[in-house]
């Protein structure tokens, strides 16, 4: 696959969501590409994300190697463990579990990698998760160190947070829809859980959740600037 042909990935995500070993290998190696770069047009997923999405195990632990951090999360919260429980990945969510990530982390709607892979019928991560979320909380009482800190995702949900405000209509009378309850509602009430993980994800350019990048994405530039390694 030519990897200097890119969409709206930089060449590092790229090769992590086909499962490139190689690829990702060489560029990590060379120090080509940022393993913890947040891909604007992807709701600012890392590599460790797409190896969360994919099972790319191999590729996993490279990342890892090369100081990918577990903690990360997307524009909504996301973090590679909710990609992993949505998806079914229950040896990616035992390898980050095994590495102290918070893995029982809420993303901004309150969702935690448990619930989602309720809501997907993942009954294997659901179990693994229930035993894993009280050693994570062990582990934080303990003061174990967990890379849970993602600096930026502050400043993300205030923004997330005043977008979702600003949609609310002045009168509370907005009849329901996308979001399953009034939006009119959220100032009061705050905040409530969707029913929908996949709401946390629709109206930006990504795709489903667990749906990667096709491969004519890849070989098709965007029309306006050919993504770079930042």
């Amino acid at each position: 696959m030519e990897l200097t042909k890119m969409s709206d990935m930089t060449r590092l995500h790229q090769a992590v969501a086909v499962g490139d070993y190689g690829a990702v290998k060489r560029l990590l190696k060379k120090g080509l590409c940022n393993p913890n770069h947040k891909d604007a047009d992807w709701n600012d997923r890392t590599p460790l994300h797409w190896a969360a999405i994919r099972g790319h195990m191999e590729v996993l632990h490279l990342l890892l190697e090369h100081g990918a951090r577990p903690c990360l999360v997307t524009d909504v919260g996301w973090t590679p463990a909710h990609f992993a429980a949505e998806s079914g990945h229950l040896g990616v969510l035992k390898v980050l579990h095994a590495l102290h990530a918070a893995i029982d982390a809420p993303d901004f709607f309150g969702d935690t990698p448990k619930r989602i892979a309720q809501i997907y019928g993942q009954s294997a991560c659901v179990a693994f998760l229930e035993m894993a979320e009280p050693q994570c909380r062990a582990h934080r009482l303990a003061g174990l160190p967990q890379d849970e800190h993602d600096p930026d995702w502050d400043a993300g949900k205030s923004r997330l947070q005043r977008s979702l405000r600003s949609a609310a209509p002045s009168t509370r009378q907005r009849r329901r829809g996308h979001w399953g309850t009034q939006l009119g509602d959220t100032q009061e009430r705050g905040l409530l859980p969707s029913k929908d993980p996949l709401a946390h994800t629709r109206g930006h350019r990504a795709p489903h959740v667990t749906q990667g990048p096709s491969r004519s994405d890849f070989l098709q530039p965007s029309s306006t600037a050919e993504a770079t390694c930042r």
